[in-house]
């Protein structure tokens, strides 16, 4: 079963949603899947170096206290799925289409998983700038990739067109927040949802694939 995850690097719900998705197919283990991740992108006006973190966020959401309260409530969801957010070591918001084409090539060397999880792992938990080529080098590297040559692509626009189309497509499908995941081009599911209800998208998925039987 193909799975579509339509996601953006730096979205605290995706990074949950990626979890509970893993969770969800662990408990269907005769289906094999083919995980796809498809590129968002919450902010395409943020410049290419970033920008500063707590300005970005204040510009963005205010100064009233809901940013804490948002984050709060965000950390304790993470911590159900193991994963520690520390949204205080973040201090850059930063372009994310170089990550975006670094899970692109991750797809052709068969680590696309690993890398996306890494990349929401680094920005997460690390609070590394994933809009940085040495940090997406770095990553590429970790996961088997030639380093080197990402920092070298990174440099050049390769891709960049494919990235913003794709993610211009999925607008044009109606997407309009992350995660959301598309099950063998049948079944849509919008948002971090608990591995029971993916598991319940997947089982409807299948059975709207399922050939019909004669009666």
């Amino acid at each position: 079963m193909q799975i579509d995850f339509i996601s953006d690097t730096v979205c605290p719900w995706c990074f949950i949603g990626k979890r509970r998705l893993a969770r969800a197919m662990l408990m269907r283990p005769n289906v094999v899947f083919d995980l796809r991740y498809r590129p968002f992108r919450l902010d395409p006006t943020i410049p290419k170096g970033g920008l500063d973190r707590v300005q970005y966020m204040e510009a963005k959401f205010g100064k009233d206290g809901r940013i804490a309260d948002a984050q709060k409530m965000i950390a304790a969801e993470g911590a159900k799925e193991d994963i520690v957010f520390d949204f205080p070591a973040i201090t850059r918001s930063p372009n994310t289409v170089d990550s975006h084409r670094l899970i692109r090539w991750a797809e052709q060397t068969g680590v696309q998983d690993e890398v996306v999880e890494r990349l929401f792992a680094a920005y997460f938990e690390n609070g590394e700038d994933i809009g940085d080529i040495r940090v997406l080098a770095d990553i590429a590297d970790t996961c088997g990739m030639d380093g080197a040559e990402i920092a070298t692509r990174l440099e050049t626009d390769d891709d960049v067109a494919i990235v913003e189309r794709e993610d211009a497509l999925a607008r044009e499908m109606g997407v309009t927040g992350v995660p959301a995941m598309i099950f063998a081009n049948k079944i849509a599911v919008s948002g971090a949802r608990e591995p029971e209800l993916l598991v319940m998208a997947i089982d409807k998925a299948l059975e709207e694939a399922a050939p019909a039987t004669e009666e």
